[in-house]
């Protein structure tokens, strides 16, 4: 293997993904250890799923992936699930704030429990998480991937709280990775019509979505899972960007 080559292997690096035992996270986790890393899964109350899926990853590779619990919307907590990553890996070479909360807030509805919840997972826990990862991550000259969302940017209709989130959170991966460079790099995935809301979605409006797509289908979660895995093995000389994986809906509709 040459230089260039092997500077792209992620054996024994180790990388933090939240919201990870189902889904896009899982999607995600799997596609990093297949790739050789070492892998922790954080879960909040999918404790059944994690622990599960740690086990399937271990027996293809020993001690390769964990499972690791914290409630994110407590920010107390963060330093802890970064020190017990840190603990069991040794080190810490990438995050990845996947873990969100989505669901409609039509206005005359919206509570501040709502404001707290959306907020909180998909802005406030990414900025403070990150932050208890700063020195391990500096450490290891890692890489931060935040999972934005293609309506940071496009307003989703009766989401006047979740829209706001992502395009803060948007502006976070800008801003740490002007804060952060040069140890530590930077970088967003922009999700478009990945998984259908588990809440249930009418089939009118599945091909509404499906009709503004160029490439004239849904995503899968491999597809946001590669681009995680271009941000943190391949580009070492990308930050500060926001990689839109939608099929190109986000540049005609």
């Amino acid at each position: 293997m040459n230089e260039a080559m092997s500077k792209r292997t992620l054996n024994d690096k180790v990388f933090l993904v939240t919201g990870a035992a189902r889904r896009i996270g899982a999607a995600i986790v799997t596609c990093l250890h297949d790739n050789g890393a070492r892998v922790a899964i954080h879960y909040r109350g999918s404790a059944d799923e994690a622990h599960q899926l740690a086990a399937r990853l271990n027996r293809i590779r020993d001690n390769s992936a964990t499972a690791v619990q914290a409630n994110l919307l407590n920010i107390e907590e963060l330093p802890q699930l970064v020190n017990t990553v840190v603990s069991w890996g040794g080190r810490l070479d990438g995050l990845v704030n996947n873990a969100s909360s989505f669901y409609p807030t039509p206005l005359g509805s919206v509570t501040e429990q709502h404001w707290d919840e959306l907020l909180g997972s998909n802005l406030k826990a990414p900025l403070f998480l990150s932050q208890a990862a700063l020195t391990p991550l500096r450490d290891s000259h890692g890489s931060i991937v935040n999972i934005v969302d293609i309506h940071a940017q496009r307003p989703l209709r009766n989401h006047a709280v979740y829209g706001p989130a992502k395009a803060g959170l948007a502006m976070l991966t800008r801003s740490l990775a002007k804060d952060l460079a040069p140890e530590v790099r930077v970088n967003g995935v922009s999700p478009g019509a990945i998984l259908w809301p588990e809440n249930g979605m009418t089939e009118n409006v599945k091909q509404t979505i499906l009709d503004q797509i160029p490439l004239q289908r849904a995503g899968t979660p491999d597809d946001i899972a590669d681009c995680v895995l271009y941000l943190l093995r391949d580009a070492s000389y990308v930050t500060g960007q926001i990689i839109s994986v939608d099929g190109g809906r986000s540049i005609g509709w």
